[in-house]
């Protein structure tokens, strides 16, 4: 196979709970199992609460329009949080604010800001850079189909140059704003070093796509990552009902993020923000369940001989791909258990075919030589049996290879 004491006021202050190096910023050190559960919750005894709340506000009351035009100077000067209680549900959202603080602390980053998706946080980032003329950017394929398709298409004024790990340093830039990388890689799950590539990138940004390993098989800021991606509608939601995307960093960086997102609006709807908090308590139980049976699916489709090749990341992770001899539009037709769908991450298990969807939007030569071939199926596992799973795939195999003769 290839290879801190949490906030006492009413509403958690993220710029004082989200610094996170593995241990809490007071107390013993906790586990990441640990933090899944607790990170972002840390004032809800002191306020009688065990559940997070949800809240829907889109504005609040300001009695003191002097102290609020005060707030909203030092947002637009820095875009740190501001203190006290809320502004205005584009500004910021008490539910939300536990969220990023949680995975802030689970990407031992000081601190996360949350988007409406995964490609509003990808837009954000590049728009931050952009605004300092910072247009070009380095990134390695394969990413995710329309991470490629953002860049490629210049969409946001961007210029990207494709390049290997290898050469990023000759391929960096005076305007280069930022180098991305996604490892493991959608779909082929080809990693990379990374912190090799963080020291070729010198001082430029590495923006690492987190999304299929998450931080309970890898945490990139520690690998010198200063920016951490995630489709959070993936692992870190976990039940296929909430988009989302977030982005773990510092806070100097944080502040900018959430000028961009105020000014153009992709925020975290609090409802979001709340599932994605409660998905995060089983996020290490659920990747490692998964990660198991993956492995296991892996091991046998290697040795099946209707099986060309596996691909399954060094790491581990939940993520499966293959390419089969017979048609995988087939293989697709043909799974019963398995659900045929986009997406990936979720508790039940999925299969796709990605040059017909998620990288159908990529250039077909370009797609084929990231490694992305016409025979590749792409599975997400989930937490149902091995044994069952398996029965699905080989009744879809047996019909892909008879399709063939």
């Amino acid at each position: 196979m290839d290879s801190a004491s949490a906030s006492t006021q009413a509403y958690p202050d993220p710029a004082g709970t989200h610094a996170y190096d593995g241990v809490r910023m007071s107390g013993a050190p906790r586990a990441l199992a640990t933090e899944a559960v607790h990170a972002g919750r840390d004032d809800l005894a002191r306020q009688g609460l065990h559940a997070p709340p949800i809240d829907l506000s889109t504005t609040y009351p300001s009695y003191d329009s002097r102290a609020e035009a005060a707030r909203i100077d030092a947002f637009a000067a820095t875009g740190a949080e501001p203190e006290g209680p809320p502004v205005y549900g584009r500004l910021g959202n008490p539910t939300v604010a536990r969220f990023e603080t949680a995975l802030a602390r689970l990407e031992g980053t000081g601190s996360a800001v949350a988007f409406a998706s995964g490609m509003a946080a990808l837009s954000a980032v590049l728009l931050a850079r952009a605004s300092l003329g910072l247009r070009h950017v380095v990134a390695v394929r394969p990413l995710y189909g329309c991470s490629d398709h953002l860049l490629t298409a210049g969409l946001l004024g961007s210029e990207v140059t494709w390049t290997d790990p290898a050469g990023i340093a000759d391929a960096l830039r005076p305007d280069t704003g930022l180098v991305m990388v996604e490892s493991p890689a959608n779909p082929t799950l080809a990693e990379v070093d990374l912190r090799a590539v963080a020291h070729s990138c010198g001082s430029v940004p590495l923006l690492a796509d987190n999304t299929f390993a998450t931080p309970v098989l890898q945490r990139p800021a520690e690998q010198g990552a200063r920016l951490v991606l995630h489709s959070a509608t993936k692992y870190l939601g976990g039940h296929g009902d909430v988009l989302g995307g977030v982005v773990a960093c510092d806070e100097e960086f944080a502040g900018r993020l959430r000028q961009i997102r105020f000014a153009t609006g992709g925020v975290l709807h609090p409802l979001a923000g709340y599932l994605l908090l409660r998905g995060l308590a089983t996020l290490p139980v659920r990747v490692r369940a998964a990660s198991a049976t993956a492995a296991e699916l892996a091991r046998r489709l290697a040795a099946d001989p209707r099986v060309a090749r596996v691909h399954y990341p060094r790491i581990g992770g939940a993520m499966v791909a293959f390419e089969v001899h017979g048609d995988p539009h087939q293989v697709i037709a043909g799974v019963r258990l398995i659900t045929p769908a986009v997406s990936l991450g979720s508790v039940d298990t999925l299969i796709q075919h990605p040059a017909s969807i998620s990288h159908r939007i990529v250039d077909a030569d370009e797609r084929r030589g990231a490694g992305v071939s016409d025979r590749l199926l792409r599975m997400s596992v989930g937490l149902e049996d091995v044994d069952d799973l398996w029965a699905d795939l080989d009744g879809a195999l047996n019909e892909a290879l008879a399709d063939v003769g």
